[in-house]
């Protein structure tokens, strides 16, 4: 097992498999006209991380799912990542994860089912280290390996975070470096250097626990999760949420140290272009910034990715407390912040 590569297995890598912007656009269309459930908090018109309903008690039940092919080549950590990555999008909205249920698509003909276990073992420890059961799940018999999760969370309604609520002023900060898509497409390709993988590993395993924390903070206007569409299409779906437009100090923005040299050798992820062909109409530069560097950073396709949180500037150091007790003292530099709409939606300085 311990030969197997299983990223030579799948066409992309995490969330770099996302559909692209434009055409998950198209699909989503629909000449039906939606019924209305007003206990329905966050559902399909609005571009957030988790559905959301009203348990009619002050509290709301979060559901989500999400899955993807692998990102690294180790059974078990593809595991742990993939579940990571789901439960993310509970504590995104500023809830409590309580129960999982596995996704796993297996090509029996060309993966054993014993490496099949080591996925779900995988998944089963970070649903550990979050403090929830994996309670069951679905299976099938695909061409590419596919695990993932369906996560049910619980958040008091008065602290649930949406990712369109954000205000004028507010002070954005990112929990995570970016470059996660750029070292896997590394490994993808058999460039990795051997150094950079317990980075990349480390990084992907992370759970965003702070979240749920950050949900009670009044001054946390808005927030969500950093995953497929990169930095630059999640805050895109933030300023246009909420109405405004956005300043990125790109000096500010934390990029994974040896993303660079990778960039170097031109190890792109495809996704990066799509991202970047979606939302590069509506993003500006200011004189002296790297433009092309700027270009593979910014939508780098990120897995298990980072929180955007959109803070009331009162409220910076309860924010930054609770990023430190985190382990996240070296996040607590805003990276930028919420403008007026302006003819380029968002502009990156230096």
């Amino acid at each position: 097992m311990s030969a197997i590569q299983l990223t030579q297995f799948s066409h992309g890598a995490g969330c770099g498999c996302k559909i692209a912007p434009a055409v998950l656009d198209s699909i989503l269309q629909s000449e039906i006209s939606p019924s209305i459930f007003k206990e329905l908090l966050v559902g399909n018109s609005s571009k957030d991380d988790a559905a959301v309903f009203d348990l009619g008690d002050g509290t709301a039940l979060i559901s989500t799912t999400d899955f993807f092919v692998p990102i690294v080549d180790d059974p078990y950590q593809f595991g742990r990542i993939a579940a990571a990555n789901a439960i993310s999008d509970v504590y995104a909205m500023g809830g409590k994860p309580i129960m999982a249920l596995a996704i796993l698509g297996w090509p029996v003909d060309k993966l054993s089912p014993e490496i099949a276990r080591r996925v779900i073992e995988g998944g089963r420890s970070i649903c550990e280290e979050a403090g929830i059961p994996l309670a069951g799940g679905h299976s099938v018999d695909t061409t590419e390996p596919i695990f993932g999760l369906s996560v049910n969370g619980i958040v008091s309604i008065k602290h649930l975070k949406k990712n369109n609520t954000g205000q004028i002023g507010d002070l954005l900060f990112l929990t995570k470096p970016l470059g996660v898509g750029i070292l896997s497409t590394a490994q993808k390709r058999g460039q990795l250097e051997e150094q950079d993988l317990p980075i990349l590993i480390h990084q992907l395993n992370q759970l965003n626990k702070a979240g749920q924390l950050l949900g009670a903070v009044k001054g946390v206007h808005a927030m969500t999760d950093v995953t497929g569409f990169g930095l630059i299409g999640h805050l895109m779906e933030m300023v246009e949420g909420s109405n405004t437009g956005a300043i990125i100090n790109y000096s500010q923005v934390p990029v994974i140290n040896s993303a660079k040299q990778y960039l170097a050798k031109r190890l792109v992820p495809d996704a990066t272009y799509r991202n970047w062909n979606a939302y590069s109409k509506q993003v500006g530069f200011e004189k002296g910034v790297d433009v092309m560097e700027a270009f593979s950073i910014l939508p780098d396709p990120q897995t298990n990715g980072g929180l955007l949180i959109s803070v009331d500037p009162s409220a910076v150091e309860e924010v930054k407390d609770i990023l430190i007790q985190n382990g996240l003292s070296n996040h607590i530099a805003p990276i930028g912040k919420l403008t007026e709409v302006n003819e380029k939606r968002i502009m990156v300085a230096l």
